[in-house]
């Protein structure tokens, strides 16, 4: 009789503790609210959304026969509604989604609530570029609602949507190849006897917000590398920018002269052994045109000093694609 009153006991005690964690671990998925989207496109969208959350959930979706009977006639837009729906459900949680065109694109917003407290677990949104984006948007969705996490963290092969697809486009533009073309002015140095010589550079670069690094081979009165650093002042298509380089310039062209020492009648030729070969430090400036396109076109002004024996000192203008 006492063991009998025992699993009586015990049984009383485990079997609400499990009838509450069946009802606990439900979800339930509200008709998504849209506004100037077709009705069969927001529906096959409700559709692939229940399907995906029901494969990738742990937790029981409701049927939406039962959600749509608890709603009666009425719309549920908001989180207060919300946490009423999934009482009535003995819902654990309650997911809202709402479909917004903006011009071509579909604007994909949800919120998955906790019924016992309204508390918003999961507040995100994503953008469809068009209605056939809308598949890989929900069925991502609905993997963030699952593991209640943000949209842009279950990136996947294969689940891209269209704007992270486009997105990406841009973040590969932002390592660039580019040639200029121009011309060197000596300010000193270089044989001042002549005005100017051509140059040709070639540019590796990398854009990182709101800069641009990289490196440059130019052919400019011999060879010169530089690593470089610019400040880019806008994000938009016209975008100037100033900053600054440094390197090493192997100059060449350097004429034979020679000094003539009047004191002792005879030319002093020490002035030939002079190295040519120096670090070189500079100053650029200039601006990026076509900046948000996967090419651009930059015109650049440059002051370069090269510490070498003849302190070699000029003015470069660039213009070039990147």
């Amino acid at each position: 009789m006492k063991k009998t009153i025992a699993l009586v006991f015990v049984l009383s005690f485990f079997f609400p503790v499990i009838a509450q964690d069946t009802t606990s671990n439900k979800i339930a998925v509200l008709p998504i609210i849209s506004n100037g989207i077709d009705l069969a496109s927001v529906q096959t969208a409700e559709s692939i959304l229940r399907m995906e959350l029901s494969n990738a959930s742990t937790m029981n979706l409701i049927s939406e026969k039962k959600t749509l009977a608890s709603l009666g006639n009425e719309n549920c837009t908001d989180e207060e509604c919300a946490k009423e729906i999934g009482e009535k459900l003995d819902a654990k949680q309650v997911l809202l989604c709402k479909l917004n065109p903006l011009g071509e694109k579909i604007i994909v917003q949800y919120v998955l609530v906790e019924t016992s407290t309204g508390k918003n677990l999961l507040s995100e949104r994503a953008t469809a570029v068009s209605v056939e984006d809308l598949d890989a948007v929900m069925k991502r969705v609905a993997v963030s609602v699952a593991k209640q996490k943000p949209f842009n963290t279950n990136q996947e092969v294969g689940n891209i949507v269209g704007q992270e697809s486009l997105e990406s486009l841009r973040q590969k533009a932002r390592y660039n190849f580019g040639v200029g073309f121009g011309y060197l002015f000596p300010s000193v140095g270089y044989d001042m006897d002549k005005e100017k010589s051509f140059t040709i550079n070639a540019y590796f670069d990398y854009e990182v917000k709101d800069y641009a690094v990289g490196l440059m081979l130019g052919a400019r009165q011999g060879f010169a590398i530089n690593l470089y650093g610019n400040y880019l002042f806008s994000k938009t298509d016209v975008c100037p920018y100033v900053g600054g380089t440094l390197g090493f310039h192997w100059v060449s062209q350097h004429s034979q002269s020679y000094n003539y020492d009047y004191g002792y009648g005879y030319y002093d030729s020490n002035y030939s052994d002079k190295d040519g070969d120096g670090i070189e430090l500079g100053l650029q400036g200039g601006v990026r045109l076509f900046h948000t396109y996967n090419f651009q076109i930059f015109i650049q002004g440059e002051y370069i000093m090269t510490f070498n024996d003849y302190n070699d000192k000029a003015f470069v203008f660039t213009i070039g694609i990147l």
